[in-house]
């Protein structure tokens, strides 16, 4: 059975799940289906001994669509869930109508990147993944949002505890070894949105400006006070510009 209601497909981030969605979505259009995946090897039942690259990740989305009888679809990747969505669009680009990168980039790591990688890899095997979670979330908040945003962390940590050891150190795994993607972007036939913290550490201001003029039709949305979190940090502002990005992509197939 094919679906013929616009679909959006939210892919959540490293140590994240479909979970970071629920408020965020909670009173999206009636007009679009959202999907929220939980990636391979997350979710409150998350499997192991998996391939965690992206290309496999972009694989299992493929076959996630397939069984809800999907074809075209709008991708909203949250960090490492953009860089699923920039592997689904270099394997099944027909099947993108349009493409969110929400705080994420088609850049490979730097040097510097790869060592940073390798020292959260040894703490990762050291001390946990719940311990990393408690060093690694806080950050990502603005510094403007750090102290109010506690429950909002303590969600994050939460969810991110719960990942195997197997699978966070899969995804980083896989982080280290994604390829440049700026080629999806340049051969892009869809819209492309950008949504970018000007306080986040991990994508900086200049990786999304200079991936922003690759695509032939692209927008973004910059934000102050936020950083890699602006779906809690920022979430009425980010809805919105993800609304419009959908009416923009889907418009003609939207009755109103």
């Amino acid at each position: 059975m094919s679906s013929s209601i616009p679909t959006l497909v939210f892919l959540h981030g490293f140590l994240e799940s479909n979970e970071i969605w629920d408020d965020f979505l909670r009173d999206f259009p009636a007009d679009y289906r959202a999907l929220r995946l939980n990636l391979p090897g997350y979710g409150p039942e998350p499997q192991t001994g998996l391939d965690y690259s992206f290309e496999a990740a972009a694989d299992y989305v493929q076959t996630q669509l397939r069984a809800e009888g999907v074809h075209q679809v709008l991708l909203v990747g949250h960090s490492m869930g953009g860089y699923v969505a920039l592997a689904f669009a270099e394997k099944f680009p027909a099947q993108v109508a349009g493409l969110c990168l929400f705080h994420s980039s088609s850049l490979p790591d730097l040097e510097e990147d790869q060592e940073r990688r390798q020292r959260n890899r040894k703490f990762l095997e050291e001390q946990g993944v719940a311990a990393f979670t408690e060093e690694f979330l806080k950050p990502q908040f603005s510094a403007a949002h750090r102290e109010s945003m506690e429950h909002h962390l303590a969600m994050l940590q939460r969810i991110g505890a719960a990942v195997p050891l197997e699978t966070a150190l899969g995804s980083m795994e896989a982080m280290a070894q994604r390829p440049d993607r700026r080629p999806v972007l340049e051969k892009a036939t869809y819209p492309v949105l950008f949504i970018a913290g000007k306080d986040d550490k991990a994508v900086p201001l200049a990786k999304t400006h200079e991936e922003s003029l690759l695509p032939d039709h692209s927008t973004v949305l910059w934000l102050a006070n936020v950083g890699h979190l602006g779906f809690l940090e920022r979430p009425t502002d980010t809805r919105k510009a993800i609304e419009g990005f959908a009416e923009l992509v889907f418009g003609k197939q939207i009755a109103h």
